[in-house]
């Protein structure tokens, strides 16, 4: 159906310039911008995520930018549905479209579709847990060895999480839980071309810590506080966030919580990094170098 169209995805860490890019290629192609963070997509949440600027976001239409609230449960799955509904709105109009982002899963979810699990039998899940509890590791590992030859071959057996999760899948579904994890990626109707955003990690992170001082200029602390009663949300258990909170409660001193957020976003950018370089279908470039980058999109088109 979209044999001839293209989606352009643009990745690599937090604070490496992939906004700026995504907004010159949408303008170079005439065309619109799908998010692939998992934090921008909340309306409630601004200055602590980094979203483009309202200057920004009326240059070009964004999806999945200010398009769920803190209150709804938003993942992987969602962003493959939501995305692969504004790839179409796109490629009824154009014939490239672009997406930013650095939550990794989300963009696999998107190229290949996640793994199709099954729904979990609420009692079958509790029983095995109760049953875990009462007798440990070795009754766990007695039970997927039982129940799941195929996993106790192949899985972590010294991992009771990941047995936990086998041994439901398969009580519940009758399969195992690799033979569902192998399953063909899907394939999409349109050309995926990946460019990597690379800058010098001493780049990234002078970038952080200069983001970090410029969010608490414009009020992140302030941001924070009014979002007060919806901490315990899951939206809200991330960097930026959860350090803050962790100053009004009085536990730490402001000048700690800052610098813990410039810490753990360092470091959450060290995971994306290590996420996007096990991906061998990405080229990577510096992310002002327009001209190489067109041109290779051009080349794999």
């Amino acid at each position: 159906m979209f044999d001839n169209k293209t989606c352009v995805i643009i990745v690599g860490p937090t604070a490496s310039g992939k906004t700026a890019l995504s907004l010159r290629l949408a303008e170079h192609y005439g065309t619109e911008i799908i998010s692939a963070d998992s934090r921008q997509c909340y309306r409630e949440l601004n200055i602590g995520v980094a979203k483009p600027s309202t200057a920004e976001l009326n240059r070009i239409r964004h999806y999945f930018i200010n398009s769920h609230s803190i209150q709804q449960e938003v993942n992987a799955g969602t962003f493959e549905g939501y995305a692969l509904e504004a790839v179409n709105n796109i490629f009824q109009k154009q014939d490239m479209a672009v997406m930013v982002g650095g939550t990794g899963l989300y963009i696999k979810a998107f190229c290949e579709g996640l793994d199709r699990m099954p729904e979990i039998n609420e009692s079958i899940r509790a029983d095995i847990r109760k049953q875990y509890e009462a007798f440990g590791i070795d009754w766990l590992q007695q039970m997927v060895q039982q129940h799941d030859p195929l996993y106790y071959s192949q899985g972590e057996i010294l991992n009771p999480q990941r047995m936990l999760r086998a041994l439901e899948v398969k009580m519940s579904a009758g399969r195992s839980i690799v033979e569902l994890q192998s399953e063909r990626p899907v394939d999409r109707s349109f050309k995926i071309i990946k460019i990597g955003v690379e800058l010098s990690r001493e780049q990234v992170y002078d970038n952080i810590n200069r983001r970090v001082g410029s969010m608490m200029d414009m009020g992140l602390l302030d941001e924070v506080k009014s979002l007060g009663a919806y901490r315990h949300l899951n939206a809200l258990q991330t960097v930026g966030y959860s350090e803050l909170y962790e100053f009004l409660d009085g536990k730490i001193t402001l000048e700690k919580a800052v610098e813990d957020i410039r810490k753990n976003t360092r470091h959450y950018a060290k995971r994306q990094l290590t996420w996007f370089n096990r991906d061998e279908d990405i080229h990577w470039f510096h992310p002002g170098d327009l001209e190489s980058i067109t041109g290779c999109i051009r080349h794999n088109k």
